[in-house]
């Protein structure tokens, strides 16, 4: 099976071509949790596949280390437009691309001829409870500095989804919070039905926050594109920030600015790092 390795500030995929490269779509689940082996695969977060759109030319699908399935990835997305291009697929620096949360349009942006980074279109944030998914009531209520039972301590909490499930806990120093123990703890949290993302968020100044995040099949990772969108919206929500931010991620840095009822845009990089092949 012929693969390319790319990543987005530090958050790595394995990308799989499936339209040169077909799959057998049972064995899927079971490869990821394979290739996404640091030790005994390939290593990545993430196993991604180019597949051919319904709704726009192609089609990402995502599947974690665990072996399930992701809505969305904003990371990976923009690895995804970058592979599109530079693989052949589109001569076009625009690039609609059909996800399980929807159609996203995705912006390979230039700088002297140079590819320097890609905005991604990622549509407006999903503040409604019930559409998260969140239990509780009422269902059509945002979820705004809601306080939280995690392990016999109560966490002020604001809930949102990217396209995919978003818990956002912010702290006074991200770097020595115990992300590893509370992570998890949130992320199988009896109110999320679907389980949920964690991102723990510390805010530095109107314009900049530094994130972790604990991702849900994955763990924790050195980034988190719909995460740091999530973080970013919640930010802005508790009136903590400006409608643009710089998020300070382990692997790097993106952009996000969102103005409320239209979409939250989200600049970063992508990366190819290796391609090779893999004895599937």
């Amino acid at each position: 099976m012929k693969f390319t390795k790319m990543q987005g500030a530090g958050n790595d995929f394995v990308i799989v071509d499936t339209l040169r490269e077909p799959l057998q779509r049972d064995a899927i689940p079971q490869l990821s949790r394979r290739v996404c082996d640091r030790r005994f695969g390939i290593g990545a977060d993430g196993l991604i596949l180019v597949e051919k759109g319904r709704t726009a030319p192609f089609m990402m699908r995502m599947y974690n280390p665990d072996g399930s399935e992701a809505e969305m990835c904003g990371n990976g997305i923009r690895c995804f437009a970058r592979y599109l291009l530079d693989h052949g697929h589109s001569d076009n620096s625009s690039i609609s691309v059909e996800t399980k949360s929807g159609v996203k349009v995705v912006e390979v942006v230039l700088t002297d001829g140079q590819i320097s980074g890609v905005r991604v279109d990622m549509g407006p944030p999903e503040l409604r409870r019930s559409h998260i998914p969140m239990l509780g009531s009422p269902e059509a209520d945002e979820v705004v500095g809601e306080l939280l039972d995690v392990n016999a301590q109560q966490l002020s909490v604001t809930c949102l989804s990217m396209g995919n499930p978003h818990c956002v806990s912010f702290v006074e120093d991200v770097s020595s919070y115990p992300v590893e123990t509370v992570g998890p703890l949130i992320e199988h949290h009896p109110l999320f039905p679907s389980r949920t993302n964690a991102p723990f968020v510390e805010v530095i100044s109107r314009d900049e926050i530094r994130v972790r995040v604990w991702e849900r099949g994955a763990g924790e990772t050195l980034a988190c594109g719909t995460g740091a969108c999530a973080a970013a919206v919640a930010s802005m929500l508790n009136g903590y920030t400006e409608n643009s931010v710089a998020v300070r991620l382990r692997g790097g840095d993106l952009q996000i600015s969102w103005t409320p009822g239209e979409s939250v845009f989200m600049l970063g990089p992508a990366v190819e790092v290796f391609t090779g092949e893999y004895a599937a």
